[in-house]
Formats: structure tokens, sequence, C-alpha cells
């Protein structure tokens, strides 16, 4: 049996798809190249692994060897000495062929080989600045602790001042004894403010504010100690009322003196004599 041939041309083979386009990225030379890919990167990374070496530091008498990466930097090594020296990093300095190496350099970079050899030792400078930085640090905080403190505090007086407020709105007269105590109670938080050092300008603007709230407690007090002495309840304005008529109207007597030396003339001439054109003076 013979098999019947397809009329015109057989169809072409499928062509594969066309390659992804290529990415390209300029490097910091400004040199044009293809963009390396993260699997490209982790087989590089993988087929180059960093080499570890090791270092002999010298501090004092003491020898300690350090094994670390050779990409590391100068401050990485600083930590890893301080579990040896019980040295702060920032209270050492490393030295590497003669020359103190800063904390941000690498050790590649400067020729560090496995072996080299460096020598730490303490600086007295930055651990005297640390130490006043600790200070600093401690003395910010306690004041932060006092503030907090003392605004508890005004808080719990102001809502006193406040129902104290609304009762003198609704009655007309108070307690004088309630009202001096306080306003000792919140002089007594100015006492406390006055003490605290505000060393930054957080902990000053805190404070100021602290003490605008006292001030303005206080003088809320002061009026409500005025209008409880001129409510006709008050006891003082009742004794007031008593000592004095109801038709008397107490006034202030003012003085005027045109010269301070005129009294003392009219004294002193009524009492001097003439005694041979000579004027003859009196002590009294």
């Amino acid at each position: 049996m013979m098999r019947r041939r397809p009329n015109g041309f057989s169809s072409a083979p499928p062509q594969p798809p066309p390659p992804p386009p290529l990415e390209w990225e300029v490097l910091p030379g400004g040199m044009l190249v293809q963009k390396r890919t993260s699997a490209t990167s982790g087989i590089e990374a993988a087929a180059a692994p960093v080499p570890v070496i090791r270092v002999r530091v010298k501090h004092g008498l003491t020898h300690h060897e350090i094994y670390l990466s050779s990409q590391s930097s100068f401050g990485e090594l600083k930590k890893l000495l301080t579990e040896k020296t019980g040295l702060h990093p920032q209270e050492q300095r490393i030295f590497f062929k003669d020359r103190e190496r800063d904390s941000s350099a690498f050790l590649d970079i400067a020729g560090v080989k496995d072996g080299a050899r460096m020598v730490v030792e303490d600086d007295p400078t930055a651990r005297a600045k640390r130490l006043l930085e600790k200070r600093a640090a401690a003395r910010a905080a306690r004041a932060g602790k006092d503030l907090c403190a003392v605004a508890s505090e005004v808080d719990r007086l102001a809502s006193r001042v406040s129902e104290l407020e609304a009762v003198v709105g609704k009655v007309g007269r108070m307690e004088q004894k309630e009202v001096v105590e306080l306003t000792e109670l919140l002089m007594a938080q100015l006492v406390r403010l006055d003490a605290i050092a505000a060393d930054d300008s957080d902990a000053e603007g805190r404070k100021r504010t602290q003490v605008r709230r006292v001030q303005r407690c206080v003088e809320k007090l002061d009026m409500m100690k005025l209008k409880n002495s001129e409510s006709p309840t008050s006891p003082s304005h009742l004794k007031q009322k008593q000592q004095c008529p109801s038709t008397a109207v107490a006034t202030t007597k003012w003085e005027t003196f045109d010269s301070i030396n005129a009294p003392m003339a009219t004294a002193t001439t009524s009492s001097v004599d003439r005694v041979g054109g000579r004027l003859e003076w009196e002590l009294f």
C-alpha cells in the first residue's frame, strides 16, 4: 500500500525562542559591562571563599592570637580584642608597621597577611572621654526620671486645683486651709524642678513646661483666694463688716512733698540764734 504524498511543502521545524535581552551596568570607573545576576555572583562567592588569617597582637607583656577574615576591618579586630584585653574598642589604639590604624580601615588594604604582628595600647584620652559621656548619659537619664516624677505630681495637683475651682464656681467659697496646702505643695515642685540639671534641649524644654504649669496653678489659687476673701459669707469678710460701719468708706490719703529741703530749713531756722553775725546751731 502506497502512502499518499501531501500536496505542497512540509511545515518548517519550530524556531527556538529568542534569548532574553542583556542587562548592562556601569562600574564605578565608568566601564559598561554586562550586569551580573544573583546566581552568578553566588557561584563566584562559593568558588572564591574569603581566607581566614591569624594575627598576633601584643598588649603589654602579653601576646594574643586572633583568627578573623582577611577582609575584616580594624574595628572588628578591636571588638575581638575586647574579650582578650578587657579594653573597650574605643579605648584601643592598634599599631601596624609603626603606624596607628583607623577603625574603619580594612586589613587586606593595609597589607595585613597571615601571621602579621600588631601592637595594641590603651588610650587614656579616649577612656576619659568615654567616662564623661557615660556620666552625661547617666545624668540625662536621672534628669528624665526626675522630670517624669515631677510631671506626675503636677498632674495630680492640677486636678485638685481644677476640682477646687469647680467647687468655688458652684458654692462661692472654700476652705482657706486647702488653698494654702495646695500652694505649698506646688511651690515644693518648683524647688524640685530648680534642682534638676537639664543638660540637653529636650530636658530643658520639658522643665520649662512643668514650671509654667505650676505657675498657672499657683495663679489660679491666688485668684480663688482673693475671691474667697471678698465673698460675703467668708469669715474674714464678716469680721471686717462687724468692725467697720456700713456707711464708712476706707480710703487712702496721700501726702505730697514739694521739696525735701523745705521742712529741714523751717526746723533749722526756728532753732538757731544769731550771735555776733554768726549762726549758733543747736543739736537735737
